[in-house]
């Protein structure tokens, strides 16, 4: 198990240092250095960008599904998969509302917010 757990830390630090992270063939976008994701800021964005589909309480709609799920925990769903997520695009595979589309339009730094904004939510319906 020690060996495992260092693999993963290894593997953390490794995603940290690397200005080139790759996930499936894709660049990994990333906030700005030193931003401090701001959950009041990522609401407001979250709300012009994400809330028509996703529902104005993160709870879904009949284009897509609430953020307010136990699959987007962090567990599951690290905060980097909201980052390739803006970024590329998702195939639907949890839910039967279709494809996520890229939403070009949102930085790397208003996603970093927007996910500091899911995961206090998220905090407070209980999802860790």
């Amino acid at each position: 198990m020690n060996k495992v757990r260092r693999l993963l830390f290894v593997a953390g630090l490794f995603s940290l240092f690397c200005p080139t992270v790759q996930a499936q063939g894709w660049q990994v976008p990333k906030p700005s250095p030193g931003l401090m994701p701001n959950p009041a800021a990522g609401k407001k964005l979250f709300e012009k960008h994400c809330a028509s589909c996703h529902g104005i309480g993160l709870n879904g709609s009949d284009k897509g599904p609430p953020l307010l799920h136990r699959i987007y925990e962090p567990s599951h769903h690290a905060d980097i998969a909201f980052q390739l997520a803006v970024k590329n695009g998702v195939r639907a595979h949890h839910w039967q509302f279709g494809d996520m589309a890229p939403v070009p339009q949102v930085t790397p730094d208003d996603a970093a917010h927007i996910t500091a904004y899911v995961r206090a939510e998220q905090r407070k319906v209980g999802i860790r």
